[in-house]
């Protein structure tokens, strides 16, 4: 450890060129004989200043303010230069007076810290996750040189001001594909950016946390699901083009089974296994969080299958079924809603939520049970997907009535 340099902090003044009633205040900062002066932008009346104090005079409301903001400089750098006695730096004034302004090499910024983040997690976050924190990134790069006129920020500078000024702007921020950012895109964007400010804090390269005071508002949505109608009307309709029916049966295998695009796209031949009641299952694993599924299959799925098991791409490529891109598969979806006048926002995410609410919890299939399928680690998250639709609440209060009525014919039997 080196030796404890001394330090020595002075305040005193000099005559201001055109305005010679009044002083300009600067400070001294004194290490082991070697010194640098800084002006900290106030000026004082030549009868306020107490040169032996170091301080101004009086009790009005300026000197009482000027004196406050000397004392804070005053411990700021006693701070700088312990915290740099910790770190074991180079100590000169000109080093505790760049620690101090943030100025100093060693403060990390904003983006380095997002460069660390998104360098050293590539391993543990999946691909669309880290994505996502790319266009976070490239937020945070818009907002800094469009509000703040700057390429990065020192971590040190961050505080509440800039947090709230980052939301308003992702309120405001209209991407390409969008019109503007909604309320849980922009809350999104703000809790990527909380998760790497923690890590800030535990890598030592900040003190407090300054999303400490903030707090995260995100809005419940309705997701949309198909009714059994809908369903129903899309099974019924047959498209001439090959893509949009290729497209038609990948969604509804996705609607009777709960797979999500990705682990759809995934699926080969030897997923397909005899379950423990001898029946054909699909046994595989969620991409997105590595959990294993057994799922059974639904005469449906089982008959999309079936459509398939001689086609080309799973001669050539060893698919169970032919998935086109996510765009492709979107863009085919709008066609079959228009076709079977479906007036909803469809995504191939919508079948996920339709099994989910209407092919098992509104057939009496334990939300337990469904959460297994899914692949959810928590119970919480597939009440988001599941919906207690109207006629399962009158079909569930109709047998409740049954229940009290043979009991109340039990009872006056026996009496």
């Amino acid at each position: 450890m080196q030796k404890n340099n001394r330090l020595t902090i002075n305040f005193f003044t000099r005559k201001h060129k055109v305005q010679s009633e009044n002083l300009i205040v600067y400070c001294r900062i004194t290490i082991d004989g070697e010194r640098t002066d800084f002006s900290i932008n106030r000026e004082i009346k030549a009868n306020l200043w107490d040169n032996n104090r170091k301080r101004g005079k009086g009790f009005s409301s300026y000197v009482i303010s000027l004196n406050k903001y000397l004392d804070q400089i005053y411990t700021g750098l006693h701070e700088a230069h312990r915290l740099m006695m910790a770190e074991e730096k180079v100590i000169t004034p000109l080093s505790i007076k760049a620690r101090f302004f943030g100025e100093d090499e060693g403060g990390k910024t904003l983006k380095q810290l997002i460069a660390y983040h998104n360098g050293t997690m590539h391993t543990s976050l999946r691909p669309g996750t880290r994505k996502n924190y790319h266009i976070t990134e490239r937020c945070v790069g818009l907002f800094l040189k469009e509000e703040y006129g700057m390429e990065d920020i020192k971590l040190k500078k961050l505080n509440y001001r800039f947090i709230s000024d980052f939301e308003q702007y992702l309120r405001k921020y209209r991407p390409s594909t969008r019109t503007k950012c909604t309320n849980n895109g922009a809350m999104k964007h703000m809790e990527r950016l909380k998760k790497m400010s923690r890590l800030a804090v535990r890598l030592d390269w900040i003190a407090k946390d300054p999303f400490e005071n903030y707090k995260l508002r995100f809005e419940k949505t309705e997701r949309e699901y198909l009714t059994k109608r809908e369903l129903r009307l899309i099974e019924e309709t047959t498209f001439t083009k090959e893509g949009v029916e290729k497209c038609k049966d990948v969604f509804l295998f996705s609607c009777y089974t709960g797979l999500s695009y990705i682990d759809v796209k995934a699926l080969t031949p030897d997923h397909l296994l005899k379950g423990i009641d001898g029946n054909e299952w699909l046994f595989t694993k969620r991409i997105k969080t590595d959990e294993k599924l057994k799922i059974p299959l639904l005469p449906q799925a089982k008959e999309i299958i079936k459509k398939y098991e001689d086609s080309a791409e799973r001669r050539i490529t060893k698919v169970l079924l032919p998935v086109y891109s996510n765009q492709k598969v979107n863009y085919y979806l709008k066609e079959i809603c228009k076709a079977c006048k479906i007036y909803k926002k469809v995504t191939f995410h919508t079948a996920r939520h339709t099994f989910a609410t209407t092919i098992t919890l509104s057939n009496g299939v334990p939300i337990e049970t469904v959460s297994k399928m899914l692949g959810h680690t928590k119970l919480s998250t597939t009440q988001i997907y599941a919906r207690v639709l109207e006629h399962k609440i009158g079909e569930d209060m109709q047998n409740l009535i049954d229940h009290m009525e043979q009991n109340g014919q039990k009872d006056s039997t026996g009496s």
